[in-house]
Formats: structure tokens, sequence, C-alpha cells
């Protein structure tokens, strides 16, 4: 197959993948609830480099849900569009790029129903534009430290409001 990129010695044209997995103290309902249904309320709090969230689409956090975010990663701002493409509760949540071409997906898997959850993160950048090609290792290395970061806050997000709630109802 013909690539320009590799021709010209800009870097691979490869997708990087970044994923990590933790065990989550609570169930896998609670934790798709605050990942699927709070999606547009919670997405900042565990990713803090998204500065601005809007859900485009009305109504509930579903399958074709769009929305919109600007992050600020390491200095660099970027705004782009998402769908939510795979929506099973208690399983899998997938967000894809309209706008860029990445893919980030929150699985889960019971360890104990009533108890933890092991949670695995992965983002895709499905593509690495021209102009990024000769810092490829430098993106393959932050795409792998945001994914252990990101699976690090949901835990303690979802433990910390797991904790609450219990001290609450006694």
């Amino acid at each position: 197959m013909f690539n320009l990129g590799s021709m010209l010695n800009l870097g691979s044209t490869e997708p990087v993948l970044g994923k990590a997995h933790i065990i989550v103290e609570c169930p896998a309902s609670e934790i798709f609830q605050y990942l699927g249904e709070g999606l547009f309320e919670n997405y900042p709090k565990w990713s803090p480099e998204v500065k601005e969230l809007e859900q485009i689409t009305p109504g509930p956090v579903k399958l074709g849900t769009e929305g919109r975010q600007v992050r600020v990663d390491q200095g660099r701002r970027t705004e782009s569009k998402f769908k939510i493409s795979t929506y099973e509760p208690g399983v899998r949540l997938t967000l894809v790029g309209v706008s860029d071409p990445y893919r980030c997906t929150y699985e889960l898997q019971a360890i104990n129903p009533e108890n933890s959850t092991k949670l695995t993160f992965s983002f895709e950048l499905l593509e690495i534009l021209a102009i990024m090609r000769p810092f490829e290792g430098l993106v393959r290395v932050a795409i792998k430290d945001g994914a252990e970061r990101t699976v690090q806050n949901i835990k303690r997000l979802v433990e910390a409001e797991k904790s609450k709630k219990v001290s609450i109802s006694q």
C-alpha cells in the first residue's frame, strides 16, 4: 500500500493505543451510571484536561448522543465533537471522534458483582497527523500515561462517591 508519510520518513501512520485497567470497589452498574448516564456532568472530573463540555443532542445520554469538548493537553488547546457509538449499561461505553480520528472505550467486568469491577480504559488515536508524526514517541507516551491517569481518577471519584452515599444512609 502506498504510504507517503513512510516514504518521506514522516513517521508511522499506525494508530496509537493507550490502555489501562484497575479494580474499582463498586458494582459495574454504579460505575456505568457515573460514566454513562452522568457523562456530561462527570467527564471533566476524571479528565481535568476537559475545559468545556456540552451535549449537542437533546435527551438522556444514550447510543448516538453527541457532544462537543474543548481540551487543553500539555498547553495545546483542541476542540472536537464526539458521538457515543456503544452504550451497553453495566458493560461498555465507547465515544468516537466525529471531527477527529479517535475512539475511547470504558469496559466493565464484574469481579465480585456486589463489590468490585475491573475497569479497562482504552484510547486510540486512529491517525497521527503528518505534522505530529516526528513526535510520535512523545504522543505514544502521553496517551499511555493518560490512560493510566484516567482509570486512577475514575476509581478515586467513584469510590469516594460510594463512600459518601454510605455515610449519608447511616
